[in-house]
């Protein structure tokens, strides 16, 4: 079996040489908002500490327990400490913490985002990312298969994506049939632009497919074996296109050297701002499915 080279969804970490690294997608890191909540527990007050990332707010409990105990709940950060640790080693706690608490924090928050638009989301007339336009559901039991009202591959902003389901769908069913339709327009435009690429460079691939990976954008084996996730198909063409670039100069280059982004760039000139705009998205831009 072959290496495989990965682009993770998400990444922090530097371009590397080595040929068993991620690919590095380091994503902009945007503050969390820490805000106290309406009522604390008894006993419980609220305190903020700068760390080196930005001001984390917690509510602060005593306890009999015998070291510093941190929660990430539905509001924060919860710090529970013994009563003779001082405010000072409590703060410095957290900012010990702080990537780990910031991460969690950011997971909070998109599920709570995810939470608050997942009901308008999943009817008639919610609306989801394809190929860069925000496209409208419309639910329509007369139909045998889903129609797009739209051209297939080059969509406007509010182009209508009419599905073959009654008014009374639940939101379940809803999901499952735009997922389906979603997988196979990924399907169609990412092995036209495959097809488009292997041509103009001659290079040859085993064999390619779609995957629902969680951390990765796409890989590339070294015999020749290519994944690219479905969800790319919420984004723009020019993405699209970075990524499967990306993964066919591993056919060259198993690492993410410098020769690997000089090949990049010849497969796709001017790579650069598809690549950084990939950066700017956490898993809360993705929609739920």
């Amino acid at each position: 079996m072959g290496l495989t080279e990965q682009l993770p969804l998400f990444s922090d970490t530097p371009a590397s040489t080595s040929a068993l690294q991620p690919a590095p997608l380091a994503k902009t890191e945007h503050a969390v908002t820490t805000v106290c909540p309406p009522a604390l527990p008894l006993n419980a007050r609220w305190r903020e500490v700068k760390a080196a990332q930005q001001t984390i707010g917690y509510v602060l409990q005593r306890s009999r327990r015998k070291s510093i105990g941190l929660t990430v709940n539905d509001d924060g950060l919860q710090v529970t400490a013994p009563n003779w640790v001082t405010l000072g080693q409590i703060d410095a706690t957290v900012v010990e913490k702080a990537s780990w608490i910031l991460g969690k924090l950011r997971i909070r928050q998109a599920r709570q985002q995810h939470q608050a638009t997942a009901a308008t989301l999943w009817q008639d007339g919610g609306t989801i990312p394809y190929l860069g336009s925000h496209i409208v559901l419309k639910l329509d039991g007369t139909q045998k298969t889903p129609l797009f009202l739209g051209e297939a591959f080059t969509p406007a902003h509010g182009d209508v994506l009419s599905l073959a389901l009654p008014l009374g769908a639940d939101r379940n069913r809803i999901r499952d049939s735009v997922h389906a339709w979603l997988q196979q327009q990924a399907l169609a435009w990412f092995g036209e632009r495959l097809q488009h690429f292997l041509d103009a460079t001659q290079l040859k691939i085993r064999r390619w497919r779609l995957s629902s990976a969680a951390t990765r954008w796409g890989s590339c084996s070294s015999d020749g074996n290519i994944m690219l996730n479905w969800r790319l198909i919420h984004f723009e063409h020019d993405i699209i296109d970075y990524v499967i670039a990306h993964e066919l100069a591993h056919l060259r280059q198993m690492n993410h050297s410098k020769e690997f982004w000089r090949e990049v760039g010849l497969i796709l000139p001017g790579f650069e701002p598809a690549r950084n705009a990939l950066r700017q998205h956490d898993p809360s831009s993705l929609p739920l499915i």
